[in-house]
């Protein structure tokens, strides 16, 4: 896995479409049991280069009731997100993750992740392309019916502070889902 690892890290495929230039930013390790799918790294974690490395990553880590060190420790969790190179600001916020990324690394790092048991599907664009037609008409009836996808994937929102709104709206997800993922992931952990 370390040669496939070094390999994305020198990823330049999409070099020309990003405005900060390239940091793949992922993590993992054969032992992983549980991956994380998010969106792209956003401009905090571009320049330090460690994933989730911000309020979107403190807010996640308190949902799957993980210290640091947990969250950071690759034979609990893979870190890999659709886009490994921050695509830059649009209007309303980061641009969509580069569509090259999934397609050329996501299925070897997998395939890597002999005891994976768990994948977390984080936000729109990880959901629709792991569930495909499996995916609800929106995000919050795709998390609604997170159970229907069990035990192979486990589908979020994104956890970033724009969502806020969201949260308040849907007070089901964290008295409902929240506790049956901590659930999940202390299982992990004892393992």
């Amino acid at each position: 896995m370390h040669k496939l690892l070094s390999e994305i890290k020198k990823c330049t495929l999409c070099l020309s479409h990003l405005p900060h230039g390239v940091n793949p930013v992922m993590s993992a390790s054969a032992n992983s049991k549980v991956a994380i799918i998010g969106q792209a790294p956003g401009s905090i974690v571009h320049r330090t280069g460690i994933p989730w490395d911000d309020k979107s990553g403190e807010r996640l880590r308190d949902w799957l009731g993980v210290t640091k060190d947990e969250f950071y420790n690759t034979d609990l969790f893979a870190i890999i997100p659709m886009g490994f190179c921050y695509p830059g600001k649009g209007k309303s916020g980061d641009l969509p993750p580069r569509p090259e990324c999934a397609p050329k690394w996501h299925v070897p790092i997998l395939s890597y992740l002999k005891d994976l048991q768990l994948t977390l599907l984080i936000g729109t664009y990880a959901q629709q392309y792991y569930l495909q037609d499996r995916a609800e008409k929106t995000l919050t009836d795709t998390v609604k019916n997170f159970k229907a996808y069990a035990p192979e994937f486990l589908p979020l929102p994104h956890p970033s502070p724009r969502n806020n709104i969201w949260l308040r709206k849907n007070p089901w997800f964290e008295e409902t889902l929240i506790p049956a993922l901590q659930k999940k992931i202390d299982a992990f952990k004892t393992r």
